[in-house]
């Protein structure tokens, strides 16, 4: 098999740099996997994916969610980042 030329080596580069600065924005994305599983990414290092049903159950228990997580903020069992 032949060596890539420079310039494939070079197109090659552009195309990954291009893949790779999306997800970098901070920007949350969502897909739609195989199995129909929902996928968001951006959140962390690894896509939270959850079905259609779960997603609508976490979506609907937002509100004790929110205070929930504002219960536990001083308790110093969450993990906050520093600003």
């Amino acid at each position: 098999m032949a060596e890539p030329s420079y310039e494939e080596l070079k197109a090659k580069i552009a195309e990954l740099e291009k893949k790779g600065s999306g997800r970098r924005t901070g920007a949350l994305e969502y897909r739609v996997g195989e199995k129909g599983g929902v996928s968001v990414y951006g959140l962390g290092r690894f896509p939270v994916t959850l079905y259609y049903e779960q997603w609508v159950r976490l979506l609907d228990a937002s509100q004790d969610l929110r205070a929930f997580l504002e219960e536990n903020k001083g308790a110093g069992k969450l993990k906050l980042r520093e600003t």
